[in-house]
C-alpha cells in the first residue's frame, strides 16, 4: 500500500475511532436520561464519560494528525502512487461510500474532478492537446462511470466500449474520473466547467460529440448538461449523443429503503444514536434516492420535490436497461431491473409527465439475463452502442461555426 493510501485510510481510522465514540456517548446520555437515579447521578456520570470521550477523541486525532505528517513527509514530491489498479478500485469504493466527508476533511484520498485518455490525466493548462491523437476533425467520446468505480473499470472480461468504438469508428474516448460521492450537481458544476475548458482548447474542428454514461454517470451528465446551458455555456450547442447505461433517472430502490432504516432508527431515543451510522452514507449516495440532478433538490434535505429536468433539445439520446431474470411477474420484472435499478428508471419512464424522459422505442434497449455492471461488456449492449454510434447512421447536422 503506497503513503498516499497509508495516509488517507489512517485519516479515516481516527475519524472512525472518533464517530464511535460520538456514538457511545450519545447512547450512555440516552440510557443514563432514562433510568430512574438520584438527582445529581446523571449529571456526574455524564460528566465523567464525557470526559472520557473527548480524551479519546483527541487521543485519536492527534495519533491520526501525527501519523499523516510522517506519512506526508515519507512521500516523494509529485508522486501520487496511482498505478495499482486493486489500490483505485479500494479508493473509487471509499469515494462513492464516504467521499464528501474525504473531500471536506481534506482527506488525501479524496478523488479531484480529471479527464483522462489512454489511462493518463490529461491536464487541459499544461498539456498540449494537439499531442493527443486526433484526426483533422475527430470524433469525441466523453466516458463517465458510476458510483465507487473508476475509469480501468470500464475495461471488463477483455472488453472495453470505449476502446472498441474507437478501434472501430474512430472516436477518441475521453474519460471522466470524479469522487462520486460528492453531490450529482456538485460533480456535475466541475464538469460543466471543465468541457467548456476543454472545448474552448481544442486545437481543430470536431466532427462528431458524444457521451457514454453508466449509472450514477448518466445523473451527472444531464444535470452539467443544464447547467451548463442556464450558464450559457457553448460546449453544450456541440454535444450530438448522449448514451446512458443503467442510469437510475428517477431513483434506485436500495437507497430508499437505507433512507427508510434511517428513519426508523431515529424513531426510538435508544436506536437514535445508530442512526448516525446510516446518514454516514455520502452525499452521492443520498441524491440516488430520488435521481437529485440539481442543488434545489436536496439543499433543504430533500424536502421539496424535485425539479423536472428534460432530455436536451437537438441531441441523439438513447438509454439501455437490464434484468437480471425472467420473474413469473412483469411487474416483479420491472421492479428488480437490473438488480440495482429498475427497468423503469433506467428507461426514464415516469407515471407524471413532467418527469418522463419520453424516449422512442428505437432509443431504448432492454437486456434480459444481464446484471448492472454487465452493461459495460455485454455483446448486445455493444452491438446497439455500434449502431447508435456509427458516423455513417447519424442524420447530418447543420456545420457549426465555432473552431471546436
Amino acid at each position: 500500500m503506497n503513503t498516499i493510501a497509508l495516509r488517507g485510510f489512517g485519516r479515516l481510522a481516527a475519524d472512525g475511532v472518533v464517530g464511535v465514540s460520538r456514538i457511545a456517548e450519545a447512547l450512555q446520555s440516552a440510557i443514563v436520561e432514562r433510568i430512574p437515579l438520584p438527582p445529581i447521578a446523571p449529571q456526574a456520570v455524564s460528566g465523567i464519560a464525557g470526559l472520557v470521550h473527548r480524551s479519546v477523541r483527541g487521543t485519536a486525532r492527534g495519533i491520526g494528525y501525527g501519523l499523516d505528517r510522517l506519512l506526508q513527509v515519507a512521500t516523494p514530491a509529485g508522486w501520487h502512487g496511482e498505478g495499482d489498479h486493486n489500490m483505485r478500485r479500494l479508493r473509487a469504493i471509499a469515494n462513492g461510500v464516504l467521499g464528501d466527508h474525504l473531500h471536506a476533511s481534506g482527506n488525501p484520498l479524496a478523488i479531484p474532478m480529471r479527464l483522462s485518455f489512454d489511462g493518463r490525466p490529461l491536464d487541459i493548462a499544461d498539456e498540449p492537446l494537439a499531442a493527443l491523437p486526433t484526426s483533422s476533425a475527430p470524433r469525441i467520446l466523453l466516458i463517465l462511470h458510476g458510483l465507487c468505480m473508476a475509469p480501468h473499470q470500464w475495461h471488463r472480461n477483455g472488453h472495453d466500449h470505449g476502446a472498441a468504438l474507437a478501434a472501430e469508428h474512430g472516436w477518441l474516448p475521453i474519460h471522466v474520473e470524479y469522487n462520486s460521492g460528492l453531490h450529482v450537481s456538485h460533480n456535475a458544476s466541475e464538469l460543466a466547467v471543465l468541457l467548456q475548458q476543454l472545448f474552448d482548447a481544442w486545437p481543430v474542428p470536431v466532427e462528431r460529440f458524444a457521451i457514454l454514461a453508466h449509472s450514477m454517470g448518466g445523473l451527472v451528465a444531464r444535470s452539467a448538461l443544464h447547467q451548463a446551458r442556464a450558464a450559457g455555456m457553448n460546449w453544450v450547442e456541440r454535444l450530438d449523443d448522449l448514451v446512458f447505461l443503467g442510469t437510475p433517472h428517477h431513483g434506485a430502490p436500495l437507497e430508499r429503503l437505507g433512507h427508510g432504516v434511517d428513519r426508523l432508527l431515529g424513531a426510538s431515543p435508544f436506536s437514535a444514536p445508530f442512526a448516525m451510522l446510516g446518514t454516514s452514507r455520502s452525499a452521492g449516495i443520498i441524491d440516488l434516492r430520488r435521481g437529485d440532478l440539481l442543488e434545489t433538490d436536496w439543499c433543504d434535505g430533500h424536502a421539496r420535490a424535485r425539479t423536472p429536468v428534460p432530455l436536451p433539445a437537438g441531441v441523439r439520446c438513447r438509454t439501455v436497461a437490464a434484468a437480471i431474470h425472467e420473474p413469473a411477474s412483469k411487474r416483479a420484472r420491472h421492479w428488480i431491473g437490473d438488480g440495482l435499478v429498475p427497468l423503469s428508471s433506467a428507461l426514464g419512464d415516469h407515471p407524471e409527465s413532467e418527469y418522463a424522459l419520453k424516449l422512442p422505442r428505437n432509443s431504448r434497449l432492454v437486456v434480459d439475463d444481464a446484471g448492472h455492471f454487465d452493461l459495460l461488456d455485454d455483446p448486445r449492449v455493444y452491438e446497439r452502442l455500434r449502431e447508435w454510434l456509427d458516423p455513417r447512421s447519424a442524420p447530418k447536422r447543420r456545420r457549426r461555426k465555432s473552431k471546436a
